[in-house]
C-alpha cells in the first residue's frame, strides 16, 4: 500500500493498491506528541471518516490497540479528552509495556452514536473497524509490522463495541476490554435520542447481543477484561453481564471501582486497558 499525494496522482488521491479511495493524513511537520490525524473514503462506510493515531517512537511495533468512543464523541476523544496517548508514553518510559500503536477511529458519525454495527441502509460501521482501521493504521504508522497484535478497547458504547466485535471476529484480536461499557443495545436508549428499532434492524436481536458470539465463539475468545465504576448508571449491567459469564463458563477479569461515567474514571483506568493488552500481545513483539 502506498500514500497518493496530488504529485503522484494529479486527479484526487484514489490509489489502486489501498484499501481506501482517498487518503490524507496529517502533515507530519505540524504532529505533536506522536499524534497523527488521517480522513480516509472509506469504501465500508461510503463516504469519508476520520480517525487519530498515536506512534511512537520506535523502528518496529509489535502491537495495535484500537480504542472506539462512546456516544456523541468522536475520533479525537481518547486523546484531546482521555489523555490515552500521554498515558501510554508515560507507561513505555516506564517500560511497563512495549512499544505500541493506538487508533483511535470515529464510528461512523451516523445517529448520536453507531452502536458500530452494520446499518443496513447506511453504513458497515463494523467493516470499517475490524478491516479498514488496521489497513489504515499500517499507513499511518510505517514500523507497524505486518504480523502485529490487535487488541480492541473502549468506553461506554464503544465497551460495547469492543465486547461484541472482539468476541464476534475472534480471530483477529488477541485482547478485548472496556471500560463502563454498554453491554446491549437497550442500555444505548439511555444516552441516544434514536428508537431501539433503527438499532434492532441492524442484525437479528441475539447477534446484537456480545454474549451470544463470546458463547458462541468461547473456544477462540481473546482473554478479556472490563471494569465499571460502582457510582456508574451502568453498573447493574456490568454486573449482570459478569454472572452470566460466570454461569457460561466463559473466562474473564471482572473489576468494580470508585468512580461513575466520566472522563476521570476513565484516565485513571486506561493504565490497566494497556497492561491488559501488553500481557496477551507481547508475545508478538519484536526486538
Amino acid at each position: 500500500m502506498r500514500i497518493c499525494t496530488p504529485a503522484s496522482t494529479p486527479k484526487g488521491y484514489c490509489c489502486l493498491d489501498s484499501p481506501f479511495h482517498t487518503v490524507e493524513l496529517s502533515d507530519a511537520a505540524f504532529e505533536s506528541d506522536g499524534l497523527r490525524v488521517a480522513t480516509v473514503k472509506s469504501r465500508a462506510l461510503g463516504r469519508r471518516a476520520d480517525a487519530s493515531f498515536w506512534v511512537p517512537t520506535a523502528d518496529r511495533i509489535g502491537t495495535l490497540l484500537i480504542l472506539l468512543h462512546g456516544v456523541w464523541g468522536s475520533h479525537w476523544v481518547w486523546s484531546q479528552k482521555g489523555a490515552a496517548h500521554r498515558t501510554a508514553q508515560r507507561m513505555l518510559d516506564a517500560g511497563e509495556i512495549a512499544p505500541l500503536v493506538l487508533a483511535m477511529p470515529s464510528d461512523g458519525l451516523g445517529r448520536d452514536g453507531s452502536g458500530y454495527l452494520t446499518w443496513p441502509e447506511d453504513c458497515d460501521v463494523e467493516r470499517w473497524i475490524v478491516e479498514e482501521v488496521p489497513a489504515l493504521a499500517r499507513l499511518a504508522a510505517p514500523a507497524l509490522q505486518p504480523d502485529a497484535s490487535i487488541a480492541i478497547a473502549g468506553l461506554s458504547m464503544g465497551g460495547y463495541g469492543a465486547l461484541r466485535l472482539g468476541a464476534k471476529y475472534p480471530s483477529r484480536f488477541s485482547a478485548i476490554a472496556a471500560h463502563s461499557a454498554i453491554t446491549g443495545v437497550d442500555d444505548l436508549l439511555s444516552f441516544v435520542e434514536e428508537p431501539l428499532p433503527e438499532y434492532l434492524a441492524c442484525a437479528p436481536r441475539e447477534e446484537l447481543d456480545a454474549v451470544y458470539w463470546m458463547r458462541r465463539n468461547r473456544a477462540q475468545l481473546a482473554p478479556l477484561r472490563f471494569d465499571c465504576g460502582v457510582d456508574d448508571a451502568l453498573i447493574s449491567s456490568n454486573r449482570a453481564l459478569h454472572h452470566e459469564l460466570l454461569r457460561e463458563g466463559i473466562a474473564h477479569t471482572w473489576i468494580e471501582h470508585a468512580g461513575g461515567h466520566e472522563w476521570p474514571y476513565w484516565q485513571q483506568h486506561f493504565a490497566d486497558t494497556l497492561r491488559h493488552v501488553h500481557l496477551h500481545c507481547q508475545k508478538k513483539e519484536t526486538p
